[in-house]
Parts: C-alpha cells; sequence; structure tokens
C-alpha cells in the first residue's frame, strides 16, 4: 500500500512552517522566505525552474530529489494551490507556478468550495475535494496507483493529517532562522504517541534535514 508522505517540509529553529501576515505578495509570511534557502539553492529547484545547468549537488540536493521519487499523486491545502478565500469567482488561478506546475501527477486540493478538474501541460491535474482529509487521501491513493502520495502542506493541512494519524512519514529541513511567531507546525501534537520516531538526521550548512518514520 502506499505510503502518505511529507517531503522536504521547511520549519524555523522554534517550529514555525510559515510566518505571520500571509499575503499574496507575501505567501510564506514575514520571514518565511529564508526557510527555504536551502531548497533554492539545489539542482532540483533549478530544474523545476527550467534551468539544467544552475543548482549544487551534496546533501540539500540528495533531499530535495528524493521528495519526487516514488510519488503517484499529491495532496495540498487550498492556501498552496493560491490566495484566493471563500468561493471561486471563476476560474482565473491555475496555481502559483504557471502553466506547467512541477508535480506531474494528480494533484488533491483540499478546499470548502467546489471547482472543476483543472488539467495543466506536464501531466498535472488539480481535482478540488470538497469532503475532507480522508476522501482526499483515497482519491490520491487510487491515483497513484501502489506509488507514494506526498502531502505537500501547508501548515494546517499537514497538522491534520497527522492528528488523524495518517502520515507514515516526514522529511523535515530545519532552517537557521527564528520567526517568533506564525503557524507551529506541531504545537500540541505527541509525535512519539503516534508512533514517530527520528530515522535519520543530516545536517547541512543550509539546514538539518531529519526523518521522521511511524513505527
Amino acid at each position: 500500500m502506499s505510503k502518505l508522505k511529507v517531503r522536504s517540509f521547511s520549519i524555523s529553529l522554534d517550529g514555525y512552517g510559515a510566518g505571520p501576515n500571509q499575503s499574496l505578495q507575501n505567501p510564506m509570511g514575514e520571514g518565511g522566505g529564508g526557510l527555504h534557502q536551502w531548497f533554492r539553492g539545489t539542482r532540483t529547484f533549478q530544474r523545476m525552474l527550467g534551468d539544467e545547468t544552475k543548482g549544487t549537488d551534496g546533501p540539500d540536493e540528495d533531499f530535495a530529489a528524493r521528495g519526487f521519487e516514488n510519488i503517484g499523486a499529491w495532496i495540498l491545502g487550498r492556501n498552496m494551490f493560491g490566495p484566493v478565500r471563500g468561493a471561486w469567482p471563476d476560474d482565473e488561478w491555475k496555481g502559483w507556478w504557471g502553466d506547467e506546475p512541477p508535480y506531474h501527477v494528480p494533484v488533491f486540493v483540499l478546499t470548502h468550495h467546489a471547482r472543476a478538474p483543472l488539467a495543466m501541460k506536464g501531466g498535472t491535474t488539480f481535482y478540488f475535494v470538497t469532503d475532507g482529509i480522508e476522501a482526499a487521501l483515497e482519491r490520491a491513493r487510487e491515483a497513484a496507483a501502489g506509488k507514494d502520495v506526498r502531502l505537500g502542506g501547508g501548515v494546517s493541512t499537514v497538522r491534520q493529517y497527522l492528528q488523524a494519524g495518517l502520515v507514515d512519514e516526514m522529511h523535515l529541513a530545519i532552517s537557521p532562522v527564528l520567526l517568533g511567531s506564525g503557524e507551529a507546525l506541531f504545537a500540541g501534537i505527541d509525535l512519539p504517541e503516534l508512533g514517530f520516531t527520528c530515522t535519520e538526521h543530516v545536517p547541512t550548512k543550509a539546514a538539518t534535514h531529519v526523518v521522521l518514520s511511524r513505527g
């Protein structure tokens, strides 16, 4: 059976996965951009931008590349798809990544407001799921056809799946920044009680990579 995995999820030293005051101009919140510096320098990220010549190798690249291995579907919270709130005013917004998003597999977006599936270039189709996290996971696993499902976030979405006991594995990149406030990933969540242990721990200049696996 496919596993539900969090991959390349960046948090601050004080445990925040996004800063305060998120907006269209500042989607990761104040200071949140610093969480992802480790990822922006990798060859994997540069390829996502269409440049095959730039980017670094090493452990940061290894973890970034692993995030896309054996992934047959994604699940995203609505904020990870875009800044629109409430009912969809129209179908104009098609995601943060332009005409060809980097997913290349079916992506299931959690929302309270129905919208028709959105097919994009490169094999990505966004499906908008209105009947909850378990329904989204069931549909994603079916679409993944035996491969794993990647839970892309944001913080609220990861927390919901953790609290429901549905996450099998998490790769966290702990970035050397302090945010002070924002969205705390693990506040009130007992990871040992959920069965998680640390199975990998790799420090680099840009981040400390930690893999937590469930029993």
